[in-house]
């Protein structure tokens, strides 16, 4: 067996202050390269593999998997660390086609396929490669993942709501601890697994930013310098993103309270707004909107603003109806 490797980074306050969630539709897309050229290594993607592949028979992609292949160094400058909470595609894809060429350059030469003819070419050009690089991305995100983004995001919105509230309940050692077996922390040190990359120091006032994420299972991929420090980890309940619209529930649930508000009762186990649940129910947010009054009125569930958003929450009465 390989030895393992570890990143290791000493927080003070000032990164404990600087401490955030976010997530990255571009880091996604170019995660889910990866998945594409092992699917074996990851059939729980296995529906949406199924349903892209033939989409992408007429895309230039050479580039890309050049620079994202299989096995643990990918090029950085095609995953930006994300600049605000909530993600916009679009901005993200401007900070890759913007990335310095000298460090794209000195990246892509670090990968395994620096042999190959598209990596050469980019290597003689890198500007030019930046470009054609960010080309080839954003055509492939509006290919295979623009329509699947909706549920993802839905499954992350909920995720970086329950992890803040971790956060703010239980303090940063006890929310690492419980975000992966790669992850630990002990006095002030987060400590994390890596698939070839060492490191160990201070943050000195960085902070960090923590990045759920659907198709880096079971890895968690970490990044520092030059860059803001920024840590992927694998998203519970992933198995969720391509069952959209199934949510099973009991037979006695669905005669008491009707089929429909069983199934948003029981999706509301995790936190999620309207729109959300739309998503995840395959149903229009009036309808959903319509029983989360009814189940409200009722105390199976709660509500929270966060912001500009409600979300909505199994009250106790609705977990211990749902156990039951």
């Amino acid at each position: 067996m390989a030895e393992s490797s570890y990143a290791e980074f000493d927080f003070t306050s000032a990164d404990l202050a600087r401490l955030r969630f976010a997530f990255s539709p571009v880091s996604e897309a170019v995660a889910s390269l990866r998945t594409l050229q092992d699917p074996g290594r990851h059939a729980l993607h296995l529906p949406w593999i199924h349903a892209v592949r033939p989409r992408l028979a007429g895309l230039d992609l050479r580039l890309l998997l050049a620079l994202v292949p299989l096995g643990p160094y990918i090029a950085d400058f095609l995953t930006p660390p994300p600049t605000r909470p909530l993600p916009d595609v679009d901005a993200e894809l401007e900070l890759v086609a913007t990335a310095d060429p000298d460090e794209a350059a000195r990246e892509a030469g670090r990968v395994p396929g620096v042999d190959t003819p598209p990596v050469r070419e980019f290597l003689a050009d890198p500007a030019a490669g930046v470009a054609r690089a960010a080309d080839e991305l954003r055509r492939y995100w509006e290919v295979a993942l623009a329509e699947f983004w909706p549920q993802i995001r839905g499954l992350f919105e909920s995720e970086v709501l329950r992890r803040s509230r971790q956060l703010a309940r239980d303090g940063a050692g006890a929310m690492f601890n419980d975000l992966h077996p790669n992850i630990t922390w002990s006095e002030g040190r987060l400590r994390i697994r890596t698939r070839a990359w060492r490191r160990s120091g201070p943050l000195d006032g960085d902070g960090m930013i923590l990045v759920p994420s659907v198709f880096h299972w079971p890895d968690t991929p970490v990044m520092a310098e030059p860059y803001q420090p920024y840590l992927i980890y694998p998203a519970p309940g992933v198995g969720t993103v391509w069952s959209q619209g199934v949510v099973p529930t009991s037979d006695a649930l669905s005669a008491l309270i009707g089929h429909t508000r069983a199934r948003i009762l029981v999706a509301l186990s995790q936190a999620a707004t309207t729109s959300i649940l739309a998503r995840r129910l395959s149903m229009t947010p009036g309808a959903v909107s319509q029983h989360l009054k009814v189940l409200c009125a009722c105390g199976l569930i709660t509500r929270k603003r966060s912001g500009r958003e409600v979300f909505y929450e199994c009250s106790q009465l609705g977990h211990s109806l749902c156990a039951s």
